[in-house]
């Protein structure tokens, strides 16, 4: 096998070349968040909207970029770092060309096209499994008018089999007694009636 068709090969195989990423912006995750006090807001935490076992805080101005929210966990592992959204300080369309360069460079070709077919709201996603089997979502997208999301630029990256099993566990304490008390297994009770008589009023 020539040289050449490695270099193909390793290049056609960028997420797995590069490796999962985890920090961005000076943040990590599945790290602790009181790891990272002296760069977060931690008056500014609340629960996410739809999602609220995970809580979010903004970060400090930090250099590069013009704001952030960090998410964490508040169950299966309290405080760890699930998600880290940046937006970018330069909103501009040349710099998101040249960081869509550069990402590719890194990671190889997007794995999916999350934006519109409008170009409204661009947005590339990249999908890694680490060392730890834990699915990594990285998503760099440029928005002019979407007010759903992010004016300018911004990346997001996931740990979604941590921000899962978070969920996971939330629910599972969220059962309040009388549905535990329905998910016990219990013995059948004889209601007295045979045959027909059993499922007839009379």
């Amino acid at each position: 096998m020539g040289f050449s068709w490695i270099f193909f090969l390793m290049w056609a195989s960028g997420t797995a070349l590069a490796g999962a990423p985890h920090q961005l912006g000076g943040f990590v995750l599945n790290q602790k968040i009181n790891a990272f006090e002296d760069r977060v807001i931690m008056d500014t935490a609340l629960p996410v909207r739809y999602a609220e076992n995970i809580e979010e805080v903004e970060i400090k101005p930090t250099e590069g970029f013009e704001s952030g929210l960090i998410a964490y966990g508040t169950c299966s592992k309290p405080g760890h770092i699930v998600r880290i959204k940046l937006k970018y300080a330069d909103s501009s369309k040349q710099f998101y060309n040249e960081l869509l360069k550069r990402f590719k460079k890194r990671f190889g070709e997007p794995d999916e096209y999350q934006g519109d077919v409008f170009k409204i709201l661009i947005a590339w996603k990249w999908s890694f499994v680490d060392e730890q089997d834990h699915r990594i979502s990285l998503v760099l997208q440029h928005n002019t008018m979407d007010e759903e999301e992010k004016l300018g630029n911004a990346v997001k990256m996931t740990d979604t089999t941590l921000l899962e099993e978070d969920l996971k566990c939330y629910k599972l304490k969220q059962l309040d007694s009388r549905e535990r008390l329905r998910q016990r297994k219990w013995k059948a009770v004889d209601p007295g009636d045979t045959g027909w008589e059993r499922y007839l009023p009379h």
